[in-house]
């Protein structure tokens, strides 16, 4: 299926049986997440985790129960996925799961584990995805054929060093060509399915034209949604809570392993209705922008992002915000900062003690240091975290996509020389 798709499986836990949850997922780290849950051998899958959410407080101090949450972002249907997930990993599922409200027995059968897993799925709010209808095997079968290539031309260095763009492109072609592995580089990779494409046109098209039906009553609702807006941001408290020294170490030992990283965080959600609808529309717009518009490797001028999604827990009284990004915490926090900090503002100004805003957008992130206190106190450990191109990163992936599209086919004399520098 060459468009992907958000999985998140979220169960409760029982307050006494969190440590023996966290030791379950910390031995799980300690052994490797590819290797105890097979996600390599599950189809599909380009990023996966699992992170345990303690017990916190809602808005009006109300503790609410911890949970486990399941993520993935898949090439497959969810429930497709899920049932070939039981299959390859239903035991060590069972470790985690085993602990939470209602989960099968032992000796469950594997349909059994499947349906309560699907029966416990939390539809996203938002869902991001760096580049719409790349699928996992064409990101590693493209790095494959960009490492055979500069192979090849390291081999042949010295009889190529001064032929012309032209030729070593031929070259190249006829290497490419004569290697029944590398066949498929001479197609062009899959497209959506039509049905799909056709559902998303129909939701491009079909928003804005709801839009226009309630044209009429955001005419008037929005100056008094902007009035009571700017009466309650004159009323928030911004936390002045710090991140814990032993909370900061416990998250950096599970960071920075790899060419990416994991973040998971989970905010409650200022109280009333308003601000809770506030939030739903905010991401229902949101969602709508990524799904048509950011498709295409820039989330409005970040590109360091594959895959990002914002989702409600506890009856829309929490949220959790999860994403995969290249680099460090400190560089991917800039650079929301420096290019939409309107954007972080607009979504998580309306979580309790988010830094002060103006008018939804302004202010609040721009305050550095109180947002990355905010983010890093909110932030939790993803003890397992799984990812299928850990070396890769998202320019490295545009850059192996943009090889193979120029490999075969008519290319001036400028582009092949620019072809060829991408090697």
């Amino acid at each position: 299926m060459p468009h992907q798709s958000a999985v998140t499986v979220l169960a409760t836990v029982p307050p006494d049986r969190v440590d023996d949850v966290r030791e379950v997922l910390n031995e799980a780290n300690r052994q490797g997440a590819g290797e105890v849950f097979r996600f390599a051998e599950v189809a599909g899958v380009h990023f996966a985790r699992l992170v345990l959410v303690p017990q916190g407080p809602d808005s009006t101090g109300t503790l609410l129960p911890p949970s486990v949450v399941y993520m993935s972002e898949v090439d497959v249907p969810p429930s497709v996925h899920l049932a070939d997930l039981v299959r390859r990993a239903g035991d060590e599922l069972d470790k985690v799961f085993a602990y939470c409200d209602g989960y099968p027995a032992g000796g469950a059968s594997e349909g059994e584990r499947v349906a309560w897993l699907r029966s416990h799925r939390v539809p996203c709010a938002a869902f991001y995805v760096n580049t719409v209808g790349r699928g996992r095997q064409q990101m590693l079968n493209e790095a494959r054929l960009r490492e055979a290539i500069e192979d090849f031309l390291d081999r042949h260095r010295a009889e190529l060093s001064a032929s012309s763009p032209t030729r070593i492109r031929a070259a190249v072609q006829e290497y490419v060509t004569g290697r029944e592995d590398l066949a498929w580089a001479r197609s062009r990779p899959a497209s959506p399915a039509l049905r799909w494409r056709i559902r998303q046109a129909a939701h491009l098209l079909g928003v804005p034209l709801g839009g226009l039906v309630l044209l009429p009553f955001l005419v008037i609702g929005l100056p008094v949604w902007a009035v009571l807006l700017r009466w309650r941001e004159r009323r928030d408290v911004p936390s002045q809570e710090r991140p814990d020294r032993d909370h900061v170490r416990e998250l950096a030992s599970y960071e920075d392993f790899a060419a990416q990283n994991p973040f998971t965080a989970v905010g409650a959600v200022k109280p009333g209705r308003f601000r809770r609808g506030t939030l739903t529309a905010i991401l229902f717009v949101v969602d709508y922008g990524v799904r048509h518009f950011f498709k295409r490797g820039n989330l409005a001028g970040v590109k360091t992002i594959h895959f990002a999604r914002w989702l409600f827990i506890d009856g829309k009284r929490r949220v959790i915000f999860a994403s995969n990004y290249d680099g460090s915490l400190e560089s991917y926090m800039d650079d929301f900062i420096d290019k939409v900090a309107w954007g972080l503002n607009a979504v998580f100004s309306n979580g309790l003690g988010y830094p002060r805003t103006r008018w939804l957008v302004l202010d609040g992130a721009k305050d550095e240091l109180a947002f990355k206190h905010y983010l890093r106190s909110h932030q939790l450990p993803t003890q397992v975290w799984y990812s299928a191109y850990d070396t890769l990163t998202t320019h490295n992936l545009r850059t192996n996509a943009r090889v193979r599209a120029g490999l075969f086919g008519t290319l001036s004399p400028a582009e092949t020389e620019a072809w060829l520098a991408l090697l």
